[in-house]
């Protein structure tokens, strides 16, 4: 078969591609973001995907929070939102083309089998490796078990050759194909492993910067093998570094909260929260720390992104977000915290509002903190004991996804499973637009 290269288009094409399986929590907004922001600055598209191939953890509850997470950001997208599952019968005759072509066979191994031959190995002190046991049984015994019924998966045949890339961020990475098993790109229901459904839409959606956290690099290798193996140009790889807590150690629910509309929760405002993860990863060439959102996308390149893993500091967070509080209006100010005086408990008593949030503010660090030096000079002075502690406590104490702000939606992906794209609606007639998106949100 002839291999005929998706051309890549003239100005750049990047995607967020999150998976429904949990909440937008600040890593994968930072990388929202960064996607948003290198977008924007070189008059480049965005394309939102979700990954919802994970049958099993993948829900719509959770998609519904990463869309509100990304529309209280004011992130907004160019194309999408498009559902990977939607593509299943692309990604699937990808992985048969490949096995027409000798790139890849069929592996009827169990997984039982499998996970005996690594206690095996396990047992004698040994790294487990593929041992490429199904790429060496005759056409016939394959044509005989197949007949029979007998399930398998395709697994990509690893070339023995060099696999390197010029990292944005990282500079050249390289490895060598002996080095990596060959894996499975299709189970044996017929859909398709992560490494062979990205590959798929990315080729098909003509992405050309792939930015993402440094945790896939140990992915890329194997993408690109398959991009090669397809007949395309790999895309521009750019690994962002990982994001740590105050001690030093990956950032987790154990340093308090992660998901974004927690942050929401606590009184930040989207402008605040942008100018903070911006800053998680990326300089702007010198000192500056309060970047309004038009001077971030003015300023942002990849060359900006560093290498050295980032610090989440709350402290940090909240002193930016009082910058950003001091500079608006106590108008704009009113509606969040009415909102808050009632989360609290409190009635202002049709009291004007605006002369105490005007004296307060240039001192608060939250809108919360806001809302509650106002509740206290209140006429009765209400003790805020009580709904503090009433007050529903953040998702990341609970388990529980944060209550979404819109009804839930039903979406239908635009692209046909051939391959091919088309516009889809304006997605402003559905979330709110980013560029009208207050401050004070």
């Amino acid at each position: 078969m002839e291999l005929r290269p998706n051309p890549m288009p003239a100005t750049p094409r990047l995607r967020f591609a999150p998976s429904p399986t949990g909440y937008l929590h600040v890593g994968g907004a930072r990388t929202a973001l960064f996607n948003w922001l290198y977008a924007r600055h070189s008059g480049g598209t965005l394309v939102l995907r979700i990954e919802d191939t994970d049958r099993e953890r993948s829900t719509d509850a959770h998609t519904q929070v990463i869309l509100d997470g990304l529309a209280w950001l004011g992130l907004d997208w160019d194309e999408g939102p498009f559902f990977q599952g939607a593509y299943a019968e692309r990604h699937a005759a990808d992985a048969r083309r490949l096995l027409d072509e000798g790139k890849a066979y069929k592996d009827f191994l169990t997984a039982g089998e499998l996970e005996a031959a690594r206690e095996r190995a396990k047992a004698a002190g040994q790294t487990f490796r593929y041992d490429r046991r199904a790429l060496a049984l005759p056409e016939e015994e394959v044509a005989r078990r197949e007949a029979a019924g007998a399930p398998y998966t395709i697994r990509f045949a690893v070339p023995d050759e060099e696999i390197a890339w010029d990292d944005a961020v990282h500079g050249r990475i390289s490895w060598q194909g002996r080095d990596i098993d060959d894996f499975i790109i299709l189970r044996s229901d017929g859909t398709a492993i992560y490494n062979l459904a990205v590959v798929s839409d990315d080729v098909a959606m003509r992405i050309t910067h792939v930015m993402r956290g440094d945790d896939h690099i140990a992915n890329t290798p194997k993408q690109i093998a398959l991009y090669r193996a397809l007949g395309h140009p790999e895309p521009v790889f750019a690994h962002v570094p990982v994001i740590l807590g105050t001690d030093g150690k990956k950032l987790s629910k154990r340093h308090g909260a992660t998901a974004v509309g927690d942050y929401q929760h606590m009184g930040i405002v989207p402008a605040a929260m942008r100018n903070f993860l911006a800053l998680l990863g990326w300089s702007p060439g010198n000192d500056d720390e309060i970047l309004p959102l038009d001077e971030l996308v003015r300023r942002f390149t990849l060359e900006g992104i560093q290498a050295r893993p980032a610090v989440f500091d709350l402290t940090k967070l909240e002193w930016m977000n009082g910058q950003y509080l001091s500079q608006l209006d106590a108008r704009d100010l009113l509606a969040p915290v009415e909102r808050q005086l009632a989360a609290l408990g409190v009635d202002g008593g049709g009291r004007d509002l605006l002369p105490l949030i005007g004296a307060v503010k240039p001192r608060a660090r939250t809108v919360t903190g806001i809302a509650e030096q106002v509740a206290v000079r209140l006429p009765g002075r209400p003790s805020l004991a009580m709904p503090r502690a009433t007050r529903s406590p953040p998702s990341w104490a609970t388990g529980s996804p944060p209550v979404s702000r819109w009804p839930a939606r039903s979406w239908r992906p635009s692209m046909t499973t051939g391959g091919s794209l088309r516009r889809s609606r304006p997605h402003s007639r559905r979330w709110p637009s980013a560029r009208a998106s207050s401050l004070a949100t």
